[in-house]
Parts: C-alpha cells; structure tokens; sequence
C-alpha cells in the first residue's frame, strides 16, 4: 500500500537510503546519513512537499517524494522528484507505483515541471522517468567524484 510519510517510518527509510549511499552511485552523498540528519532532511521535505511511502506486510519497500528544485520565487512551480526502492525488491513495479502516486500528488498541487536528477549511468532510473514521459534536457559531464570516479548527472524533465 502507498500511504503518507509517518516520523516512525524514518529508520526504515534511513535504511533504504544509507544503502545506497554506501554501495551505489545514485546519490552524491558519501558517508551514510545519521538518524537526527535524516530526520531534520525529512522534516524540511515533507512540510511543503508530498512524501510518501510504499509499505508491504509491515514493512516499507520504497519512498518517494518532492522538493525544491531551486530557492528562487520565479521556480515554485517546478519541483524535483525523488524515488528510492530497497535494493533487494528492485525489478517488482515499487518504484513505478511510487511515482504514479507521486506525480498525481504533484499534478494536484499544480506543479507545472518536475525534474529528476540522475547519476549516469542508470538504465533502470532513465527507463523508469521515461515510462512517465521524462524527457532528457541536460547532461553534465564530470560533475561528481563519488569513488573515485568522475560522475555524469543528467536531467529529465516532465511538463504537465
């Protein structure tokens, strides 16, 4: 079931992301997240922001949620989105799920863009935003070391 965010659900989120934090390229973050940080980052998030969860037989499979995308007025109507699905449940439709709730969300509080930022490479990420009509608009080149590798990031766009 997909439901809205819950404080009892940040250790198993904490989980899910710290995951990749140490073993993937996903996320730029290099040292795993500490509870009070992760808490704080969700509390900032989920005040304006929907943040929800995908949760099966007690326990939380995937999140996903929006943000700001850039502090500037002229940008409130463009949010970025986020999705992260425990790495052993990968391949079984949460992150899918996830987003078509998620962007529903979005689309009733009259978003008009989302972006979503990816490392690249990340074939599962990219075929996922573009099952939703993402369209790639950017491609930087090197712009993160995570490592010891230098990291492309691209961005999909989806107007509503």
């Amino acid at each position: 079931m997909i439901r809205p965010l819950s404080i009892n659900d940040t250790e198993e989120l904490l989980d899910i992301y710290n995951y990749y934090v140490l073993n993937s390229i996903v996320t730029f973050d290099d040292e795993a997240l500490s509870l009070e940080a992760f808490k704080d980052k969700i509390a900032r998030i989920s005040v304006d922001y929907p943040f929800i969860v995908f949760e099966e037989n007690d326990e939380i499979l995937g999140y996903a949620y929006g943000s700001r995308w850039r502090p500037k007025p002229a940008y409130k109507h463009t949010v970025e989105s986020t999705v992260y699905v425990k790495h052993d449940v990968l391949g079984k439709q949460v992150g899918t799920r996830l987003y078509t709730e998620l962007l529903s969300q979005l689309k009733e509080q009259n978003y008009h863009v989302v972006l979503g930022g990816l490392t690249l490479p990340n074939d599962a990420s990219v075929k996922l935003h573009e099952k939703f009509g993402f369209k790639q608009v950017a491609h930087f080149k090197e712009v993160g070391l995570k490592f010891d590798k230098w990291l492309d990031v691209g961005f999909w766009q989806l107007r509503f």
